[in-house]
């Protein structure tokens, strides 16, 4: 379904059911440089399993319109205009990677508004070479195949993929790939300035899950327990093998573990 947010159209994949904002509402947020795609199974299962489902294409990203936004907090305001638009409120919200850090600054700024929280993949600093900053800028395949070489954890490497003859690492270049440079560029510049996550943590009275990877090379799981420590009440989770790509790499843990909290 589109939106309009902003005064720009806005691409949300609602799972092959009509969004109903009345209908415990779920909303899903990719990371940087990727789309609603990410987020395919766990989309499409909750949408049928009694949930209502928004999972968006970010402002420059897959089918919504662009310029991509500059900054975490002005994402985490952009996701208040969505609901706003959508009709939507007491909303679970589930982020990966960068967007776990947008998820997390939405729900800081209007607590009331989520009803839980699912961080996956994610620390609260997000550090990015320069180097891949501007090799994403400049386009080409370089900056895809670093995060996916980087993304996926080893037994992604080399197979693993439940459909045989397909590779999880091929279909994250893939996916990077479509991205437009500037955006993907802005994404990870985006991550790498904001360090406002653990002051966001105190702020979040609803029920919040980390779903971590313990072989995760861009995010690690140790790294991530200053924010869990810094929510009330968080649970940890750690699926050991994945990597950073944990929808792909954990389709079924990634469902149950959401399917649990939402």
């Amino acid at each position: 379904m589109d939106l309009l947010v902003d005064g720009r159209r806005v691409f949300a994949a609602t799972g092959g059911k009509p969004f109903d904002p009345a209908r415990a509402p779920v909303l899903l947020l990719h990371g940087a440089g990727m789309d609603h795609t990410a987020w395919g199974l766990q989309t499409r299962w909750l949408a049928h399993h009694g949930r209502s489902v928004l999972a968006v294409d970010l402002p420059g990203h897959g089918r919504s319109a662009g310029p991509g936004l500059a900054s975490i907090p002005d994402m985490g305001r952009w996701v208040l205009a969505l609901l706003d638009a959508a009709g939507a409120d007491r909303v679970a919200i589930g982020g990966h990677s960068m967007g776990a850090l947008v998820a997390l600054a939405g729900v800081a700024a209007a607590p009331d508004r989520f009803r839980a929280l699912a961080l996956l993949g994610v620390t609260p600093d997000m550090p990015v070479h320069p180097d891949l900053v501007a090799a994403a800028r400049a386009g080409g395949p370089l900056a895809p195949e670093l995060m996916s070489s980087w993304g996926f954890g080893p037994r992604a490497q080399l197979g693993g993929h439940r459909a045989p003859g397909l590779w999880m690492v091929a279909g994250g270049i893939r996916l990077i790939g479509e991205a437009d440079p500037e955006t993907l560029a802005t994404d990870l510049e985006a991550c790498a300035a904001y360090g406002g996550a653990l002051a966001a943590a105190a702020a979040v009275a609803c029920p919040t899950l980390l779903l971590l990877g313990a072989e995760d090379r861009m995010t690690p799981a140790g790294r991530a327990r200053p924010l869990g420590q810094a929510i009330a009440g968080a649970r940890t989770v750690v699926l050991a093998g994945a990597g950073h790509m944990i929808m792909t790499e954990r389709p079924d843990e990634t469902l149950s573990a959401l399917a649990e909290i939402f």
